[in-house]
């Protein structure tokens, strides 16, 4: 890493050894304040309120053509908020999915279900009917506002869980537009649509909630090393406290009423709702929805028409985007930061994205756990770094080694983070969340980092056999338990490969039964119907044996390097 445009550190002794409990990286701050008030909102509620006061008149949301202001934003969630209080019996501390893209229903249902005190489980649309079930019995949801486009994955679900009241949305819906998509299934007979919740929700009124930063906000579920995926218990004050560190790091990046916003990466995922969505909307930015960004011609169209100040991405985002010929017709004088997370951003690209645009990407690093920024590039940093920033205001950051010692600077050890966004613990999971935590209530992150001299943090390894495939995890136990599920499979392990597309990708090894002869196709086929696209293996390799410890389990680890 060229560190010439980085203050030099001052807080390393002589050995070079970072001392226990001094978080050395505050000698780079410099204008940057060390700690941040978690609670200068008492809930998102009252950040959102003050928001939809202040911009009243101004842009909130652009999606198809339509907009959305403040006010609208303000009358919208009202009316929905009183029809899911009043007609669908959600009470506070009642939890509500979330199953949507990038649409205007998403903000309008989030910031309704958030006013009378519900707790939010984000739901990625493209689940398959088994993803689904389970995250929706594990969270006891019986409200689901739901794409139409994904109602017949709830309609195949629907009868193994306890939902009673659904609620289907269109790509229009919520913005006054009428706009073509695919059909809602009609076997849910008892569904009604967003646009009837909005109707009779504008003739009702919503009983008053009192809501504090203690309460639950989101569910936000993330894989779990057992096959199912776990929720992340996150609380308002969890959320207010990410924005006010994000803000603090990037002040620059966050002008009241004029900055433009595009969201190509899903709401549904945590850096996007954070960061695009709350972070933003707090400060009266205008945000352009992206509903389908692997449609890149239409994406590059509304950059075009929104001439962004701000671009949040994943590397694979980037790339598509920097190697497609129309994106120098974009307006990009207006752009100040382009940030990434999610996964690792590519030097390589970073540079593409700069001979276009002018903007290098500025990474950065979190977790649903932590709401989810952990570290940042501030705003000082005039080049791509390579890595993942300092920890922001509030925040502890030690690296532990094999024996839970504290890594000196320069060694590697996995990286437990403290500090107000780290979530409350995994939801109804307590041996998981022993696992989770050290001692002195530090949250493993799974992910092995290297501390420079000026406080830098780089990701080097994975202690978790997780791979981040397109900036989503993948737990290879889930990919395993599926595929051997296919008649044949006697056994199978699953590992992550570097990617030029999606940075890295599934490659699965595969013995089967004696006698049987199986496909890859007749495998991925297998696999795609019981997951979403991205956890499903791009490479078949039939071996006759797997390699294993003397207790008889696999290790993953002498097949990463396997052809």
């Amino acid at each position: 890493m060229d560190d010439s445009h980085i203050k030099p550190s001052l807080c390393t002794n002589s050995s070079g050894e970072r001392p226990t409990g001094d978080r050395h990286w505050i000698a780079s701050y410099g204008s940057i304040p060390v700690e941040i008030d978690a609670d200068r909102y008492p809930s998102i509620n009252a950040l959102i309120e003050a928001a939809m006061q202040r911009f009243a008149a101004k842009p909130a949301f652009r999606a198809f053509g339509q907009t959305l202001t403040y006010a609208d934003i303000d009358r919208l969630s009202t009316a929905f908020a009183a029809y899911l209080q009043k007609v669908a019996g959600v009470r506070q501390g009642d939890r509500v999915a979330v199953m949507l893209p990038n649409l205007p229903a998403f903000p309008i249902a989030f910031i309704a279900i958030a006013k009378i005190g519900g707790v939010q489980v984000n739901v990625n649309p493209l689940y398959t009917a088994r993803e689904l079930e389970h995250q929706l019995n594990d969270a006891g949801v019986e409200t689901i506002v739901v794409f139409d486009g994904s109602t017949r994955t709830l309609a195949e679900a629907i009868g193994s869980t306890k939902i009673n009241t659904v609620i289907t949305a269109g790509a229009g819906d919520g913005s006054g537009a009428g706009i073509a998509g695919p059909a809602a299934d009609a076997t849910l007979h008892n569904a009604i649509t967003f646009r009837q919740a909005l109707a009779q929700g504008a003739q009702l009124e919503a009983d008053p909630v009192d809501v504090d930063g203690s309460d639950l906000l989101f569910l936000q579920y993330t894989g779990g090393t057992t096959g199912l995926s776990k929720g992340a218990v996150l609380t308002h004050r969890n959320l207010v406290a990410n924005i006010e560190q994000f803000k603090a790091f990037m002040p620059d990046a966050i002008r009241p009423g004029e900055e433009v916003v595009v969201t190509a990466i899903p709401l549904y995922h945590i850096f996007a709702l954070t960061v695009n969505f709350l972070t933003y909307f707090s400060v009266g930015a205008e945000n352009w929805l992206v509903a389908n960004p692997r449609d890149v011609d239409s994406l590059i169209d509304v950059l075009k028409a929104a001439r962004p100040t701000i671009f949040v991405g994943v590397n694979t985002l980037y790339a598509c985007l920097a190697a497609h010929p129309r994106l120098a017709e974009v307006d990009w004088s207006r752009l100040r930061l382009s940030a990434g997370g999610g996964a690792a951003v590519i030097d390589v690209v970073s540079q593409r994205w700069k001979s276009v645009t002018g903007s290098f990407i500025r990474e950065g690093y979190g977790l649903s756990e932590t709401s989810p920024v952990v570290s940042f590039n501030p705003q000082f940093i005039e080049a791509f770094t390579g890595t993942i920033g300092l920890p922001v205001p509030s925040t502890d950051v030690k690296l532990l080694d094999d024996e839970n010692r504290e890594a000196a600077i320069g060694e590697p050890g996995e990286i437990c983070v403290k500090g107000p966004q780290v979530m409350r613990g995994y939801w109804q999971q307590p041996e998981a969340n022993a696992r989770a935590f050290t001692a002195d209530g530090y949250f493993r992150t799974g992910d092995v980092g290297v501390f420079d001299a000026q406080g830098f943090l780089r990701i080097v390894d994975r202690k978790k056999d997780m791979v981040l495939v397109s900036g989503f995890n993948v737990y290879p136990n889930e990919v395993e338990a599926v595929a051997t599920a296919l008649p044949g499979v006697a056994e199978c392990a699953c590992v992550g490969v570097p990617d030029e597309r999606t940075g890295e990708a599934l490659k699965l090894f595969v013995v089967t039964a004696p006698g049987v002869e199986l496909t890859p196709d007749a495998l991925i086929a297998h696999c795609r119907a019981s997951m979403a696209a991205y956890k499903v293996p791009k490479i078949i390799r039939f071996v006759d044996a797997l390699p294993k410890s003397t207790v008889g389990k696999i290790l993953r680890r002498e097949l990463r390097g396997v052809d």
